[in-house]
């Protein structure tokens, strides 16, 4: 069987995946707060993650891997959004505004990562069915002496009751007061504890509890559900390099404390951010792109898919126009190769063995370019559909797009053979000229002549041609 190694923060090295149980592998990645619509870094984790079961489903069986992927549907950046309805002359309660918010949100977040070419999770727990979950693991914790209640509404988790915190990201917790805005509040005994439920008021969502109506924190969701669906200890958990501290710190502290005699996650995959051209994407500097922004704009999913991919996850990405347009070419060269073609029984050993490597997404297109260099269409077919590309569904960008460049590459090829016997190329570069002008990318070789649309195919100019 193929060997994967991951990178796993905890330890900062790579690590053989040996899975707790082969016949079900589990994955947990951190989802979406769903109060707006997803920008490019939420999806940056998602294309990571996509990758990593689809090469788990390779590898181990279609049926032996389970992923999770869970909806964080109770926040206050929800509440504000909702408030913002309200007082815009929404009707209907707030809470109701709240409940038509998180699903709207959650729509659009599986449409845009569809487009990205993600498959869907096994389970995509949302918080707000887990809450007597999150009140079980909490008076849990509150018996084991790690948590406490302030008397308000307010139940906080000990972080000197863990030895082991700040393991994963390697700080201490003196480090972690001083390197981080930590609110000092009179219910805290220690200025690192951290809510794990809190009071709400009527109007907004609210559970009732041993602690009176209230809402869990954001940490203890993941938590819980994780724990539901996969017990004490199971093999991956992912998310950007943001929430390493506090989030997943938080919840190996609350997870290895409420279940001592489990390992929670064995091994932590943490992708680096997304840049827009060399700086940093916020809405200051107008380069914040959301991915419906850059779908509408005219880039393929499948395009922005591709962009993902040549950087490893765990370098700073950059997003540019350039890559977008040399990754719709790319994708336009290899769809016209493949077309017609019946795929490969298996993927090719190179770019398995890549992606076995850490998920080395780079390495693994590197060797689907020397398969299209070589014309072993099937093999490409087969070995870019490991990595979500080149599927019938990612396609459909490309459709009613296609132009029969049939005539043109025959008047080319005729023409540069006239060229041959008479040296006077000249007929042979107007031609090549005029296609380049009308976006068209000409591939000439011994035994005849290729013509792809590039990115910037304009049609109307062969007209003149």
């Amino acid at each position: 069987m193929t060997t994967i190694k991951l990178h796993n923060t905890r330890t900062r090295g790579k690590e053989v995946l040996n899975p707790i149980n082969p016949d079900d592998v589990r994955l947990y990645l951190c989802g979406p707060t769903v109060y707006d619509r997803a920008h490019l870094g939420n999806a940056r984790p998602v294309v990571v993650f996509d990758v990593l079961y689809r090469l788990l489903r390779h590898v181990y069986g279609t049926d032996h891997v389970t992923y999770a992927r869970n909806f964080t549907d109770v926040d206050d950046k929800i509440n504000a959004t909702a408030l913002a309805r309200k007082e815009a002359g929404a009707p209907g309660t707030l809470e109701e505004l709240v409940q038509e918010r998180t699903e709207e949100t959650i729509s659009w977040y599986l449409a845009d990562m569809a487009e990205l070419g993600a498959l869907e999770p096994d389970h995509m727990p949302r918080a707000t069915a887990y809450i007597p979950q999150m009140i079980a693991m909490i008076e849990e914790l509150i018996a084991k002496g790690h948590a406490y209640a302030d008397g308000a509404g307010h139940v906080l988790f000990s972080v000197k009751s863990y030895k082991d915190y700040g393991a994963l990201s390697g700080r201490s917790v003196d480090d972690m007061i001083a390197g981080a805005r930590v609110e000092v509040a009179n219910n805290k005994r220690d200025p690192m504890d951290f809510v794990l439920w809190k009071p709400s008021t009527d109007e907004l969502p609210g559970w009732d509890s041993p602690w009176g109506r209230g809402r869990p924190g954001w940490h203890i969701e993941c938590s819980a559900m994780s724990h539901e669906l996969f017990g004490d200890s199971f093999d991956i958990h992912g998310g950007g390099n943001d929430l390493m501290f506090p989030h997943h710190e938080n919840e190996i502290a609350q997870s290895c404390c409420a279940h001592p005699e489990g390992d929670f996650a064995k091994i932590w995959l943490h992708n680096e951010m997304l840049q827009v051209e060399g700086k940093k994407m916020s809405k200051s500097l107008g380069n914040f792109f959301t991915v419906r922004d850059l779908l509408d704009q005219g880039y393929p999913g499948e395009v922005i898919r591709l962009v993902f991919l040549q950087t490893h996850y765990r370098k700073p990405m950059d997003w540019t126009d350039k890559k977008a347009k040399e990754a719709e070419a790319t994708l336009r060269r290899w769809r016209a190769l493949t077309t017609g073609i019946n795929p490969a029984p298996t993927a090719s050993v190179a770019v398995i063995d890549a992606l076995s490597d850490d998920l080395n997404t780079a390495g693994a297109l590197a060797e689907l370019h020397k398969l299209a260099s070589a014309e072993t269409a099937a093999d490409l077919l087969t070995s870019a559909r490991l990595l979500g590309l080149l599927t019938d569904k990612m396609g459909t960008w490309s459709q009613g797009e296609d132009h029969d460049l049939s005539h043109h590459e025959k008047s080319l090829f005729d023409a540069r053979q006239v060229a041959i016997e008479t040296k006077d190329f000249a007929e042979v570069d107007r031609l090549k000229t005029a296609l380049i002008a009308a976006g068209v990318e000409v591939r000439m070789s011994k035994t005849g002549v290729e013509l792809v649309p590039g990115p910037s195919f304009d049609a109307s100019k062969l007209d003149a041609i």
